[in-house]
């Protein structure tokens, strides 16, 4: 956990990691999820990191929608306490009739008679 906080602290300051473990062996994954306290910083270790090699390994680097860390830990400080409550990263606010539509935006388009649409 502390060789990725210093590698990923270079863009910001993760306020949560996550570095999932077999339960039987307590190794690591492999993998892990790191909560940035900016969503700025998030942007620019993905846009960085994903796809370089450390240690011989190539990394992959991306956003997770609606992270909230696990609940296995009687012992949380205040912090944590507060990332399950709201959980971490970009909420997404509610799409309103007043927001101009963008390319990935459903546009509803009038099907002519007789058009079957999948």
């Amino acid at each position: 956990e502390g060789d990725v906080i210093c590698v990923f602290s270079q863009y910001g300051e993760g306020v949560n990691i996550n570095l999932v473990r077999d339960k039987k062996t307590g190794k690591s994954k492999g993998f892990c999820f790191l909560c940035y306290e900016d969503q700025r910083s998030t942007i620019l270790a993905v846009d960085n990191f994903n796809g370089i090699k450390i240690k011989g390994r190539t990394i992959r680097v991306d956003h997770v929608a609606n992270y909230r860390p696990p609940k296995d830990s009687d012992d949380l400080d205040d912090v944590t306490k507060a990332l399950h409550a709201k959980g971490c990263g970009v909420k997404t606010p509610p799409h309103t009739s007043s927001d101009s539509l963008s390319e990935d935006d459903d546009v509803p388009v009038k099907k002519q008679k007789g058009e079957v649409c999948s």
